[in-house]
């Protein structure tokens, strides 16, 4: 695959993206896709190993299991993505065939409220199409013998589309793609965000190096760096880096069956990983914003709250050996823990993709394709994501997400 550039070839571009991991790639490659969109696109990446982003410490599951009908069908679309994405990327032979490895996510309830909450979002899901299935405790025992349900009310688990899929894959043939049909990639940091004197467009940005390179339109695709990209145009967004913790471990006693990502109700969660081994998650009950080049792990999470829940959950997890362990950031949108995406009502040119809040990864392929849809069109023309807009949070008018791992 072609680097980075160190320098852009032009002083002026329609579009400049900040930010080049799975957001601001999928825009670029969208953008390209749309045949009435012949502009020309700059991205600046300050980090183009990616080794520090969202994106490459993603866990790349995907569900439908949303409390909202708009985010099912944000995955819905991105799962029909994976599956045909030979044909989405115009039949290049070289695109590999991919699929979802569809053990489901197991949400599990001891509480009435929780319980409640499961029932309500499974309406929301069914009503959109969803496969979702609710799960007494003795279903569960049947269904999965190796759970300990003495304390679970209810279940809910979907095993269509939900699961396990290759966003490494996907991520770079976004890129390839981009690149061969002109989008440059540059290896830089965006420092400044130059508006004009009425302060509703910004005209320029200007680059580490001291280059100002003008543009027509700039997106914000910072991840957990949103917040700084927006200031420098003088817009407050709400969004912040929040650590969230990552183990792979081997069983001495592997399960007879694949393990859905199971979401405890202590706040951790594990799933199926391949060969005798599994994945577990989980953040510390003080969950604070941390600056976005903070990775420090904290090595007494897994003994003192994920191992003691996960094999309380699952007694066969009573032996285990972390084999590998990770720090990822999520961009989390404090508001209301759901996507901010499309252009600021003020500086009409900047346009946020912004705010996954964990989310990111499965929901690139629909937020990538709208948000090209707005900047080519000034409209949605498949997917409307106007709920998604700044607008809400300037008038405080949130629309929370509530299955929030």
């Amino acid at each position: 695959m072609t680097s980075d550039s160190a320098g852009p070839s032009r002083q002026s571009y329609d579009i400049v993206i900040v930010g080049g991991a799975i957001m601001g790639a999928s825009t670029a490659w969208f953008l390209t896709d749309n045949p009435d969109f012949d502009g020309s696109i700059l991205v600046v990446e300050r980090d183009p190993t990616y080794s520090a982003c969202s994106t490459a410490h993603t866990n790349s599951c995907i569900r439908q299991q949303y409390s909202t009908e708009l985010n099912v069908r944000v995955s819905q679309f991105a799962a029909d993505f994976i599956k045909n994405i030979r044909s989405y990327m115009g039949g290049d032979e070289r695109v590999p065939h991919l699929a979802i490895r569809s053990f489901g996510y197991m949400y599990l309830a001891d509480t009435p409220g929780f319980a409640d909450t499961l029932r309500a979002n499974h309406r929301v899901q069914q009503a959109a199409g969803a496969a979702t299935q609710l799960m007494s405790a003795e279903q569960i025992k049947a269904a999965y013998p190796f759970y300990n349900v003495d304390d679970i009310l209810l279940g809910s688990i979907n095993v269509v589309d939900e699961g396990y899929w290759d966003g490494a894959t996907v991520f770079d043939w976004w890129r390839r793609q981009s690149r061969e049909r002109g989008v440059e990639y540059l290896h830089g940091e965006v420092v400044a965000l130059n508006r004009n004197a009425a302060g509703t467009r910004v005209e320029s940005v200007t680059l580490a190096s001291g280059q100002v390179i003008a543009c027509g339109q700039v997106v914000n695709a910072s991840g957990p760096r949103a917040a700084r990209t927006a200031a420098m145009a003088g817009i407050k967004v709400p969004v912040e880096p929040r650590k969230r913790y990552s183990w792979v471990f081997k069983a001495e006693t592997p399960l007879d069956r694949d393990l859905p990502l199971t979401i405890d109700p202590s706040g951790a969660h594990v799933r199926e990983h391949g060969g005798g081994t599994y994945l577990a998650g989980g953040h510390s009950a003080i969950d604070p914003g941390v600056e976005p080049d903070d990775f420090t792990m904290d090595h007494d999470l897994w003994e003192s709250h994920v191992w003691p829940a996960i094999a309380t959950r699952i007694p066969a997890f009573e032996a285990v050996k972390v084999t590998s362990q990770w720090v990822g950031h999520y961009a989390m949108n404090t508001f209301d823990h759901n996507a901010i995406v499309g252009p600021h009502p003020e500086v009409t040119n900047f346009h946020f993709i912004n705010g996954f809040s964990g989310h990111g990864l499965q929901q690139s392929p629909a937020m990538g394709r709208g948000l090209a849809e707005w900047l080519t069109y000034g409209d949605y023309r498949s997917l409307d994501l106007r709920p998604f807009a700044f607008d809400r949070i300037a008038a405080g008018n949130p629309i929370p997400e509530v299955a929030v791992i």
